[in-house]
Formats: structure tokens, C-alpha cells, sequence
């Protein structure tokens, strides 16, 4: 990197509703020097996902909320510049957790080498990443479905709703994607070769999705929540399993309605099909399962048997082109857009 300057954003205000530019700042620092047993770092890639919106909030969570002038969290692809750690040498991949930043310290906690030889580096991102690795445990080990089983996952054109599909596909099942306009159900039907897909835009998106699944739905990854779930719940079969990993339409606040209260619905369908739900956030299962997930995707990647979802990443070399439906997507690139190193 040619910068003379650190760059990283910061948490300027608590967003109400949709984060807004000026819920963040763009902040210059000095370029930090490794002390003994640390390594300085050059961010190439961060990766945007649903879980920063949580960390916005001021409330109780699985993790601890950012405080106001905080780094924005987030994974990243950074290579060493400078090392006085003897573990790692200018020149090494690492996946780290620096944040939204250029250039971050470590003194090698949390890191882990990323060998370019095994994949492309920006799959430790994605496929063989952290979304690979929700979709994997929350799928294999919480859905298990079956041959000849229905699988439907929410955000099926996404990161962990695209691998989720794909796995379901491969055990045997069916999948069924709901996605967001004609152009994503198109990347999930066609592209990532789910069995059908399913835009939740459409004015009779519930009689769709039950065309779609004639013998109703055994395993539901749940990423959305709100209207889609409405839609869901009534097609799931006796003893079906719901992954509950996340509830993208209540991210930025209640997400409307007609003010009913659907829970007493809800808990009498859970207990008259004998339905299991559990939430669960994916480092639960690391320690047990991360090895095996990384043994059994890293031959699967290599031979291109996964079709990848590219929505993980921002290069910090180039203007980012995200999607105008994603708040978080198009607040990083026009923040982002002033970080372009010449």
C-alpha cells in the first residue's frame, strides 16, 4: 500500500432505523509501528455482513455493542507489511478481525495463515469462511435433512442462504431459495441450481412458495423473519427443523405489519407439529466441527464444486459497485470510495 496514512471508520451515532453516512466517520491516523511480538497488517478485503447492524445497537446481544467512536468490526483478508512476531513474516496472508480499516497491530491473536495455493484468499471470506461455515453447522447440524426432504433457506442468494442450498442439494434434498427480485431468484434457480426460487416481492408470494413445495417443508433455514416467515410457517411438515441464524427484516427496527399478535399462532404450530427451532451463531459449533467443515469444503472448492455468492467483499483498491438495496453495501462504498490507494 502507497498510503502515507492509516484510514478507518468509526461508529459517529446509534442509528434509528436504517444506519444513515452519518452514523459513521471517516477517521486518519498515523501508520502504527509493529512493538516486539506483533505484526502490522494491510487490510485487502473486508468482508460486510447482517451481524455489523447488530452491533450498532446499544442493547444486550450475543456480542458486546460498539461504543460511539469505535472501529466498525469486521473480517478481513490482510497481508503482513512488517513482523517482529516469530510466527509470521512480511508477506504472509492472514485472516484477521481488524475492522473497517487500512492498516491494523496484532500480536497474533486470532489470526490464522490463509494459503493462497489451497483456494483463492477471499474465499476464507465466504465459502470456507465464517458464512461457509453457518450455513455448514447450522444446515448439517441442526436442519440434518434427508433424501427426498424440502429445504427451504430465506436470502438464498447470499453468502450462507447460497451454500445452504447447495448442501441441501447435495444431501439428497430439495431446495427451494426466496430471494429478492427476478434477477436474484434467476442466480438461484440458474446459477446456483436450486430446485426453484421464489421472490418474496411478489403480491402472491405465499401461493408461490407453496406451489413450490407441494409436500410441504421439512427443513427451514430461517435468515429473514417477519413476512417470509409468515409465509413459512404454515407449510412446515410434522417434526420439521428450523435453523433460526437470522432476522434480517427486524435488523433496523420493528418491520411492520398489521399489528397483530402472530406468537400465540406461532407457539401452537410449534407444539401441534412438534417443530424444532433453534437459534444458534455459528462459533458455538467451531471447536467440534470447524476442522471437519474446513476438511470436507476445501477439496469441494477447489474442484469449483460450490458456486460462490460474491456479495462478502469490498477490495479497498477498488470503488465498490454494491447493491442499492443493501444499506450497509451502499454506505461502505461511498465511505469506502474515499479510501482508493493509487
Amino acid at each position: 500500500m502507497s498510503t502515507a496514512t492509516a484510514r478507518q471508520i468509526v461508529l459517529a451515532a446509534r442509528p434509528k432505523g436504517k444506519p444513515r453516512l452519518t452514523d459513521f466517520r471517516l477517521e486518519q491516523t498515523a501508520i502504527p509501528t509493529p512493538s516486539s511480538g506483533q505484526v502490522l497488517l494491510g487490510v485487502q478485503y473486508l468482508s460486510l455482513d447482517p451481524y455489523m447492524r447488530g452491533r450498532m445497537d446499544d442493547r444486550k446481544s450475543y456480542a458486546k455493542p460498539l461504543q460511539l467512536g469505535d472501529v466498525m468490526v469486521g473480517e478481513t483478508i490482510a497481508h503482513v507489511i512488517a513482523s517482529n512476531h516469530p510466527d509470521y513474516s512480511a508477506g504472509d496472508i492472514v485472516l484477521a478481525q481488524t475492522g473497517w480499516r487500512t492498516h491494523a497491530l496484532s500480536d497474533g491473536a486470532g489470526l490464522s495463515k490463509v494459503d493462497p495455493a489451497v483456494a483463492p484468499v477471499t474465499t476464507r471470506l465466504g465459502v470456507l469462511g465464517m458464512p461457509g461455515f453457518t450455513a455448514y453447522s447450522g444446515l448439517r447440524l441442526i436442519g440434518k435433512p434427508k433424501p427426498g426432504e424440502t429445504v427451504v433457506v430465506a436470502a438464498a442468494s447470499g453468502p450462507v442462504g447460497s451454500l445452504v442450498g447447495q448442501l441441501a442439494n447435495i444431501a439428497g434434498a430439495r431446495a427451494v431459495g426466496i430471494a429478492g427480485g427476478p434477477e436474484k431468484c434467476a442466480f438461484v434457480k440458474n446459477e446456483l441450481r436450486f430446485d426453484a426460487a421464489i421472490d418474496h416481492r411478489a403480491a402472491d408470494f405465499p401461493a408461490q412458495l407453496a406451489a413450490a413445495c407441494p409436500s410441504g417443508i421439512d427443513v427451514y433455514f430461517e435468515n429473514v423473519g417477519g413476512a417470509i416467515w409468515q409465509a413459512v410457517l404454515p407449510l412446515l411438515n410434522n417434526f420439521a427443523r428450523v435453523p433460526v441464524c437470522g432476522l434480517i427484516a427486524q435488523y433496523n427496527g420493528p418491520s411492520g405489519g398489521d399489528g397483530t399478535d402472530r406468537l400465540p399462532a406461532t407457539m401452537r404450530e410449534i407444539l401441534s407439529k412438534s417443530l424444532t427451532l433453534r437459534g444458534f451463531i455459528n462459533y458455538e459449533f467451531a471447536e467440534q466441527h470447524y476442522a471437519e467443515f474446513l476438511r470436507r469444503s476445501e477439496p469441494a472448492s477447489r474442484k469449483a464444486a460450490f458456486v460462490i455468492a460474491k456479495t462478502w467483499s469490498t477490495v479497498w483498491r477498488k470503488r465498490p459497485k454494491p447493491s442499492s438495496e443493501c444499506s450497509m453495501g451502499v454506505i461502505s462504498a461511498r465511505l469506502l470510495s474515499e479510501w482508493e490507494l493509487s
